[in-house]
């Protein structure tokens, strides 16, 4: 077994002694494409999502330096007919593009030879009788093995983008790096002849120039596009209620905190680092975001497209936003307009996108915390201020401070101006959300709740382990807060509502078009 020739199972072994929860069902799908056309796939999606497991998994299973059959037997994949026709098959090239970037230290501008002249060292190590020490071209290095009747290769690159994030600005470098892949999986006879299947995954999509990919041949899944690879990007709803049910921790809390990536026909994915670290350290709270920095996002979100900033506060106003993510480049310098830095946040993970509706929104608690201490750093100031202001504001409503209420809403109605129709109750609505942020850290926020008589306009329930009573909001312009409070009494409120009576703030609030005042009463019931 080399480093990045036949790396062996060891990985993977270690994975199945971990908490593990059985993906095996992508090996099958590179199964399938094995023998066709076009046998590359490029799977991106966000970090801590489990993409180098999923590479540890892959290499274990086609590794032929290696008998893995003990450790797949009882998983899925041993169901299918394709399993022992490929297990431990081929020559499996694997490499970590970041392990390249950090050993180049200021010396990045060589990477790409790097890379290329590690590969072809082991190649020649373990198969001298096919490969002249002269011979600097990989992709033939690799005709040359196959050629004298060893086994195909399947190539599995982690972190394939890295260049492109962490090398952002060298134009020359990340083309150099283009010409690699291209030399090694465009020209198709020689991929046929050679390579059985290429899985690179990463961050970002396969850069374009203008419309056409860089590689044209991969077939490519996104965090915007996943496909029939959808249910692979991290951990399904019912693979993290049974991962609950084994360790005893509470599902309907690691929903609230982790959940929120939804795509078309399938359930709810989580990112499977905050699932297992929430597990470990029962704990909940920012595990994912923790690795990423608020600095970048703060950039993000900071630049300066039309549009963009109002984007971001109706969002954190629990709002969707359209999108078009066609323009986007698959970078992170070339923007042209607030969709770009939209789908750039989309595959990083901080926003989630609705296939159905080209709409992308905050996912969940955890990304919401990352959202708040970005804005914090940003010239946002009225913004931010609400943000930080939000603990003093629910502490204010279960206190019954009215006045500290209706003063806080007020600011907050007023810095939506810019985004929506001031004299509108959805931009009240979108305001109390924003003003009442970190709310969501004890409670469920329920919008047009229904009554027996109508809806409500607003309800927060508490949330499990929370002691706070819940909260039922009406809002009114142009009549007064005592009707507002009127209408709450007059719906007869059963189910989930009746349940919190004596432990229940009802809130009406009523602003006026001409003077933008907001009056607030706020009763126990």
């Amino acid at each position: 077994m080399g480093i990045y020739l036949n790396p062996g199972n060891e990985k993977f072994e270690a994975m199945r002694r971990d908490f593990y929860v059985d993906k095996t069902g992508l090996i099958a799908c590179m199964n399938d494409l094995i023998g066709k056309p076009k046998p590359l796939v490029c799977f991106s999606r966000p970090r801590r999502f489990g993409k180098s497991f999923d590479a540890n998994m892959l290499c274990a299973y086609y590794d032929r330096s290696c008998d893995s059959r003990e450790l797949f037997r009882d998983l899925k994949i041993a169901g299918y007919d394709s399993f022992d026709r490929y297990l431990n098959q081929y020559n499996v090239i694997s490499f970590d593009v970041t392990g390249f970037i950090w050993d180049s230290g200021i010396h990045k501008t060589t990477i790409v030879e790097e890379i290329k002249n590690t590969l072809l060292k082991e190649v020649r190590k373990f198969f001298p009788d096919c490969v002249d020490e002269k011979e600097n071209n990989l992709g033939k290095a690799l005709y040359a093995v196959v050629s004298k009747g060893y086994a195909k290769f399947v190539f599995v690159i982690d972190e394939w983008d890295a260049l492109f994030r962490e090398c952002k600005d060298d134009k020359q470098l990340q083309h150099e790096y283009v010409l690699f892949l291209r030399s090694l999986f465009k020209n198709q006879d020689l991929t046929l002849k050679t390579i059985a299947a290429a899985y690179m995954t990463g961050i970002l999509p396969i850069k374009k120039y203008g419309t056409e990919s860089a590689l044209t041949d991969f077939q490519e899944y996104t965090m915007i596009n996943p496909d029939d690879l959808a249910s692979y990007i991290g951990f399904t709803e019912s693979e993290v209620r049974t991962l609950c049910e084994q360790s005893s921790t509470d599902f309907e809390e690691m929903k609230c905190w982790y959940d929120g990536y939804h795509f078309k026909n399938m359930e709810s994915v989580y990112s499977p680092n905050s699932v297992i670290s929430a597990i470990r350290r029962k704990s909940f709270r920012s595990y994912w975001t923790s690795s990423e920095t608020y600095e970048s996002l703060k950039n993000y979100i900071s630049m300066n497209f039309d549009g963009l900033k109002d984007a971001v506060i109706v969002m954190l106003g629990g709002e969707r936003v359209s999108v078009d993510t066609g323009t986007f480049q698959n970078d992170v310098t070339t923007f042209d307009n607030k969709d770009d830095i939209l789908t750039l946040l989309t595959h990083l993970g901080y926003l989630a996108y609705d296939e159905v509706e080209s709409e992308v929104y905050i996912p969940n608690l955890e990304v919401a915390g990352a959202f708040k201490s970005a804005v914090r750093g940003t010239n946002w100031r009225e913004v931010s201020r609400l943000l930080s202001q939000s603990e003093k504001l629910i502490r204010a409503t279960i206190n019954g401070d009215s006045e500290t209420v209706a003063a806080a809403l007020e600011l907050a109605h007023e810095s939506c101006t810019s985004v929506l129709e001031y004299n509108d109750e959805n931009s009240l609505s979108c305001a109390i959300v924003l003003a009442y942020y970190t709310a969501r850290n004890y409670y469920e926020i329920y919008r047009e709740f229904p009554a027996e008589k109508g809806f409500a306009d607003m309800v927060f329930l508490p949330r499990r382990n929370t002691d706070k009573p819940a909260l039922l909001i009406e809002l009114k312009y142009n009549k007064d807060a005592d009707t507002a409070i009127r209408q709450i009494k007059e719906r007869r409120y059963d189910g989930q509502i009746k349940k919190y009576f004596g432990n229940l703030m009802m809130a009406g609030i009523n602003y006026s078009k001409e003077t933008k005042k907001h009056t607030c009463v706020i009763e126990r019931a």
